[in-house]
C-alpha cells in the first residue's frame, strides 16, 4: 500500500495564492495517512480537474487546483485518478447539490453553525460564507495535519478540530459553546460513513441526533448494501487498498438511527449519468423502494419529546 509522507510546507491565505509558500525551518512533516485518509485525494482531483471532462458540471471550486498542486509538490501524486470518469462526475454532482443545500440552510439560518466531519482537503466554506457564520472542518489528526501544512492561513469564522467519528463521546469532544446550539446546526459528512463500521455508523448518527437542536441537518452520502466488500473493485478507492464496510438497503435505516430523525430529501446520482444510469437504477430497484445504488441524504433533527 502507498504511503502519503509530506515533506514540505504552504500556506495559502483566504484567496487562492499564485505560488506556494517554502517550508517553514524545522517543521515536521505530517504523520503518512492511512488507507481510508489518502481517499481525501479522489474528491480533491475531482474538484480540481473533473470540469475538462464535464464541464457543465463544474462546481468552481476556486481552492481544489491549488491544493492539488501543492499536493504534488509534497510528492502526492493525484491525477491518475481522473481517468476514473465515473467517480468524478459522482463528485462534481455530489459538490454541486451540497453546496446549493449548504445556501439554502445558511440563507434560512444566516448566524448558524456548520460542521464538515471527515473533510479531507474540501473547502465548502469559500462558497458559505455570507459574513455570519461559522464553520468547523474537523478531521482525525493526520488529516488535519496534512489540511494544516497546505490551509494554515484561514479566514474568521472557520475553525479546524481534530475529530474521530469512531468515539462514542466525539459530540462532546467537539466543545461547541453554547451560542452555537441556540439555533439548528448543520453537519456534513461526506465520502466517509461507508468506510466505518454499521455499528460505528449508527452511533455518530444517534450522537448528533441525540444532542443538536431542533431543526438541525445531517446531509450524508450512501451506498447501496451491495458495495460492502467490494472496494476493491472501484476504479479509484481499489489503489488505497480502502475497504467500504457500511451500506443500506432502505432509507429508513437511517431515520432509525434515533427517534428524533426524519428523512427530509433523498437524491440519486443515477439521472447525471444519463439513461444508462438511470435504466441501471430502475433494475437495481424495480419498485422504487430501496435507496439508491449510490446518493444523498437529507435528515432532520426532530424536536424534543
Amino acid at each position: 500500500m502507498r504511503r502519503i509522507t509530506p515533506t514540505t510546507n504552504t500556506s495559502p491565505g483566504t484567496n487562492p495564492p499564485a505560488s506556494a509558500a517554502p517550508a517553514s525551518p524545522g517543521q515536521r512533516p505530517p504523520k503518512p495517512l492511512s488507507a481510508v485518509q489518502q481517499t481525501l485525494v479522489i474528491p480533491l482531483v475531482a474538484r480540481a480537474l473533473g470540469a475538462q471532462i464535464y464541464p457543465s458540471h463544474d462546481c468552481g471550486d476556486l481552492w481544489a487546483k491549488h491544493l492539488l498542486e501543492r499536493l504534488e509538490r509534497l510528492g502526492i501524486p493525484g491525477q491518475q485518478y481522473l481517468a476514473d470518469r465515473p467517480t468524478v462526475l459522482n463528485v462534481l454532482w455530489r459538490t454541486g447539490l451540497i453546496r446549493r443545500i449548504l445556501q439554502d440552510f445558511f440563507a434560512q439560518h444566516p448566524n448558524a453553525w456548520g460542521l464538515n466531519l471527515g473533510c479531507g482537503l474540501s473547502h465548502y466554506f469559500q462558497w458559505i460564507d455570507n459574513g455570519s457564520n461559522t464553520w468547523i472542518d474537523g478531521d482525525l489528526p493526520e488529516v488535519m495535519a496534512l489540511r494544516k501544512t497546505l490551509i494554515d492561513a484561514r479566514p474568521p469564522r472557520l475553525r479546524h478540530v481534530s475529530v474521530n467519528l469512531q468515539n462514542p463521546d466525539w459530540w462532546q469532544r467537539l466543545r461547541l459553546p453554547k451560542r452555537s446550539l441556540t439555533q439548528p446546526l448543520l453537519l456534513l459528512c461526506e465520502g466517509v460513513l461507508m468506510y466505518l463500521p454499521p455499528d460505528e455508523v449508527r452511533q455518530a448518527i444517534g450522537q448528533f441526533a441525540q444532542y443538536a437542536p431542533p431543526g438541525s441537518r445531517l446531509v450524508l452520502d450512501t451506498m447501496a448494501r451491495c458495495a460492502i466488500g467490494q472496494a476493491q473493485w472501484h476504479a479509484s478507492v481499489g489503489q488505497t487498498e480502502a475497504q467500504f464496510h457500511w451500506g443500506i438497503s432502505q432509507m429508513q435505516e437511517l431515520t432509525a438511527c434515533h427517534p428524533r430523525l426524519q428523512l427530509r430529501h433523498t437524491h440519486s446520482v443515477a439521472p447525471s449519468h444519463g439513461w444508462m444510469g438511470v435504466a441501471m437504477e430502475a433494475f437495481w430497484n424495480p419498485w422504487g423502494q430501496a435507496a439508491p445504488l449510490y446518493g444523498l441524504a437529507e435528515l432532520e433533527v426532530g424536536a424534543w419529546e
